[in-house]
């Protein structure tokens, strides 16, 4: 193995270690860890510098979307928006846990339609959190349904992974699409199935602490709201009629304008920020107070943001990503190489906590399939292996932007998030890669 893929994996080895133990804030794992790696590697701080630049330029317009996507909510939390919703989804479940586990599975998957991991978290997280947080289930349990919905969803052929995957197999993105139609139906299915298991889990917990789901429910919330106001002002009684579907609409034009794609996502949010102020707080003293109110943890998820885009703008110029793709699959012993799709596939998913999403399909996907190729192995098999095993991980590897996105509207950790949903993602992902062989997309 050379001498750039050990030091890239250290670094990666690094910084996940860091993430998970909790023991730093994540801008200073993101930040310090690459450039002291460049600087063993042998790379000159002006080198770093342009690496930096080109990190910060990938990831740049999801912060600016994140700062007024956060603001935006945020706003609507305060003016009591998410209340009727909160009130009708516990009416029509009843407060059932299960109930509406399997209804976060189903609304992003219907989310993910766009592909955009982005766009599904900003419409899901905001609408379910307060629901999740009124009957105290586990927010990470919501971030785990809807990357695991979502990642699944990501399979189709206008979202990233399978047009990256075309383009290394030099093929239609529809037609490689087509035959994994069953699969994305089976996932759904085994996402619906994780939910009933992880909500009647989540049911006991709650009993078990509090007594009760009503219990649970009567009381106030014991963490903070969307939008990170620990002042959260919900003027929904004294506001008219009027203004509240006003609100409504407004909202269901910025989601659906964010689903239509026809203007940037963080322009979408600029202008539906500057239409919610004046609508609902006509003094402009009121205005700042709500933009100071939620600025902080608006500004400092940005700031994460930005830190793993120098993160991945550090490994991806150094070349360490490439690096690692191609020595991980040189040190691979001879006997199993005729397997090598398959296993490639099985540890799809903790490949995603090491390779970004750019590395794994436009440097490590060629050069299994060269490999396999030489032991008779269909070219599509190797791509499906590894597009099924690989994209149930999408929303839980630090090199996703959108990750870092969810995690700032959930106000949750990245460590814990991976901590509680690697074991049940991989294991959907084998699943899914044994369904895969079964229905012979796979060739062994």
């Amino acid at each position: 193995m050379g001498f750039l893929s050990i030091i890239g994996f250290l670094t990666i080895i690094i910084i996940v270690l860091l993430l998970l133990s909790g023991r730093v804030a994540p801008i200073i794992a993101l930040v310090l860890t690459p450039i002291i790696g460049a600087l063993i590697a042998g790379f000159e701080l002006k080198e770093i510098g342009i690496f930096f630049d080109d990190g910060i330029t990938d990831v740049v317009h999801v912060a600016i979307m994140f700062i007024f996507a956060i603001l935006f909510f945020g706003i609507m939390q305060d003016v009591g928006l998410f209340d009727p919703l909160i009130r009708g989804m516990i009416n029509i479940s009843q407060g059932n846990i299960i109930a509406i586990s399997v209804g976060s599975v189903l609304i992003a998957a219907i989310a993910q339609l766009d592909g955009s991991g982005a766009s599904t978290f900003l419409i899901t997280i905001p609408a379910l959190l307060p629901l999740y947080k009124k009957l105290k289930m586990n927010p990470y349990l919501l971030l785990l349904l809807i990357a695991g919905s979502a990642s699944i969803m990501n399979m189709l052929p206008w979202a990233g992974p399978l047009g990256r995957s075309a383009s290394v197999l030099n093929m239609d993105v529809t037609e490689l699409w087509r035959p994994l139609i069953p699969i994305q139906v089976i996932g759904l299915m085994l996402m619906v199935v994780l939910a009933i298991v992880l909500g009647y889990r989540e049911k006991k917990r709650i009993m078990k602490v509090y007594g009760s789901i009503e219990a649970a429910s009567a009381m106030e919330p014991d963490v903070p709201s969307v939008g990170g106001s620990s002042e959260s002002i919900n003027q929904a009684s004294e506001s008219a009629a009027w203004k509240f579907w006003l609100n409504v609409l407004l909202t269901i034009a910025v989601v659906g304008t964010l689903v239509w794609g026809i203007i940037p996502a963080g322009l979408v949010f600029m202008i539906g920020v500057s239409l919610a102020l004046p609508l609902n707080y006509p003094n402009m003293e009121d205005q700042m107070d709500r933009i100071r109110a939620h600025a902080p943890n608006a500004l400092m998820m940005a700031t994460i943001i930005l830190a793993a885009g120098t993160f991945l703008g550090i490994l991806t110029g150094t070349g360490m990503l490439d690096a690692i793709a191609k020595d991980v699959v040189k040190v691979i012993p001879a006997f199993i190489a005729p397997y090598i799709h398959l296993i490639i596939g099985f540890f799809g998913v903790p490949f995603d906590l090491l390779l970004s999403t750019d590395a794994y399909y436009f440097a490590l996907m060629p050069v299994v399939e060269q490999i396999a190729t030489g032991f008779g192995i269909d070219s599509l098999s190797t791509g499906y292996a590894m597009i099924v095993g690989n994209i149930v991980g999408t929303f839980i590897s630090p090199f996703s932007p959108a990750v870092w996105l969810a995690l700032g509207l959930a106000g949750l950790e990245m460590g814990r998030h991976i901590r509680y949903s690697l074991f049940w993602l991989w294991g959907l992902s084998i699943v899914l890669l044994a369904s895969t062989v079964a229905i012979g997309l796979i060739t062994v």
